[in-house]
């Protein structure tokens, strides 16, 4: 391997740790939701202290998402959530977190905030 090829695998490598963002990265707004124990879309309860998510319907894919793990970013901090819910009022990319995954990214003062994520 030359050195140049060398260089420019280290400087992929140290791109990929900082979190650049991949070709299946997807954007868009991220705000949050109390489910308090409700059933969610996917068929199961879902508490607050969950790591869970809500889709838009078109990540959605009628529930065909259900129980996928997604991981979301925001300003270097990051969550892994799970695919319970729809969230029918979400733009195409957005999604509805519960309030515990929300808090691992922002302040629930802050309400809205815009993310990258992707399923893991």
């Amino acid at each position: 391997m030359s050195f140049k090829a060398i260089i420019i695998a280290a400087f992929a490598a140290v791109a990929a740790v900082q979190g650049a963002p991949r070709a299946a990265d997807i954007s868009g707004d991220a705000t949050y939701y109390l489910p308090n124990g409700g059933l969610g879309a996917c068929g199961s309860p879902i508490q607050n202290s969950d790591f869970a998510v809500a889709l838009s319907s078109s990540q959605y894919s009628g529930g065909s998402n259900c129980g996928r793990r997604i991981s979301v970013q925001y300003q270097g901090k990051s969550v892994q959530a799970t695919v319970r819910d729809l969230c029918p009022g979400c733009a195409s990319g957005s999604i509805d977190l519960t309030s515990s995954a929300f808090q691992q990214l922002a302040s629930l003062d802050a309400g809205r905030i815009q993310v990258t994520w992707n399923f893991v």
